[in-house]
């Protein structure tokens, strides 16, 4: 019986440890596209794409992706895959000003 309730209480240890670890990267997530959101003057959802659209062409996780985005808001420093990615994502949802002919 106390090995099975051990067992138990380190299960639980174990599913807490993930659920803290899922908050975090999610409030890291939702940091990024805040960040994206300002700079592109875009709505949520198309935030939403461009962090998952940089992160599925750089082949880097998106939390990983958000973290440097993150830090590039505070620093003014970004990696050249990652910001090309999202000056091509950001520029399909950016429309230019029509010129006058």
């Amino acid at each position: 019986m106390k090995e099975r309730v051990e067992g138990l209480v380190e299960e639980l240890q174990g599913e807490n440890a993930q659920l803290h670890e899922a908050m975090r990267s999610h409030a890291v997530v939702d940091q990024a596209i805040g960040v994206v959101l300002a700079i592109g003057q875009l709505t949520p959802e198309e935030g939403w794409d461009v962090l998952r659209e940089v992160s599925q062409r750089t082949n880097i996780k998106i939390r990983h992706v958000s973290e440097l985005i993150i830090d590039w808001a505070r620093t003014g420093k970004l990696c050249t895959d990652v910001r090309t990615e999202l000056e091509r994502q950001l520029a399909q949802y950016t429309q230019l000003p029509q010129s006058k002919a």
